[in-house]
């Protein structure tokens, strides 16, 4: 397995990491692996011998908005070039290969990579060309493995698709933002008042209209009732609605004269 690289002048920040193209075949992919990521805040690209030449108009057609990642990308000839100047080289992988390497899950990597990257060092990750992925010499010269879990009877994933997946991974590192937000459209959540009061107003018009019966179990049935109200995430538009929904149903009632 190679040996750590020795860091060399370079324009790469050390807090992101390169994406390295080997032998890219389709401009189209270059172009949406730039779009993928910029999305996530990522924008140094190495190229490795792109099958059609390079600049190329279809790369940047698709890029669509992402053209600085594009016109930043760097191009080698040679794999071993693109990476001399990175101290740890990740291959990416959706099936198993006969060396006996560190494997990683897409997440993980990143997290490796964002302590490494901390720690001074220079992080690159290989992408394969889309037909077969990387070569074996290409993977030999990686010192992590990162295996993108995929349907075993479909391994194959197209290079722009595997891009966004470790840029998706980097940026949501990099997030602060939680799992789960409740996205609040003009209004606030409903105080704990607020629920006491409707509840109060629903049980005692449920009761004139008489639900708790029989007398024994009414008080489990308010109980049930009381606990749905303070299960549900209501807001005080929420509260405003149900308490004009029972007022009016209540109005329908006296304006029929129903007394059922």
């Amino acid at each position: 397995m190679p040996g750590p690289r020795s860091p060399r002048s370079s324009r790469i920040p050390v807090s992101r990491p390169v994406f390295v193209l080997v032998r890219p075949q389709m401009g189209e992919n270059i172009g949406a692996a730039a779009r993928a990521m910029l999305n996530f805040g990522l924008g140094q690209m190495r190229l490795v011998a792109p099958r059609d030449g390079w600049p190329n108009s279809r790369a940047v057609a698709t890029a669509s908005g992402a053209g600085r990642v594009l016109e930043a990308a760097s191009l080698h000839e040679k794999l071993p070039e693109s990476i001399a100047d990175c101290t740890h080289v990740m291959a990416t992988t959706a099936r198993r290969r006969e060396l006996t390497k560190p494997v990683l899950t897409p997440e993980e990597a990143m997290k490796r990579a964002r302590t490494m990257l901390a720690a001074g060092q220079r992080v690159a990750v290989l992408f394969g060309p889309e037909r077969a992925g990387l070569e074996n010499e290409d993977v030999a010269r990686a010192d992590t493995l990162i295996s993108i879990p995929v349907n075993p009877e479909f391994p194959s994933l197209n290079l722009a698709q595997a891009v966004l997946l470790l840029a998706y991974e980097w940026g949501r590192g990099a997030s602060d933002q939680p799992p789960e937000v409740l996205a609040m459209a003009k209004t606030d959540l409903a105080s704990a008042i607020e629920i006491e009061k409707l509840a109060d107003h629903y049980e005692r018009r449920l009761d004139e209209a008489g639900l708790f019966f029989p007398p024994e179990k009414a008080a489990g049935m308010k109980l049930v009732l009381r606990n749905l109200w303070s299960r549900l995430p209501l807001t005080r538009a929420d509260v405003q609605l149900l308490h004009g929904i029972l007022r009016q149903m209540v109005r329908w009632k006296a304006r029929s004269g129903r007394k059922d």
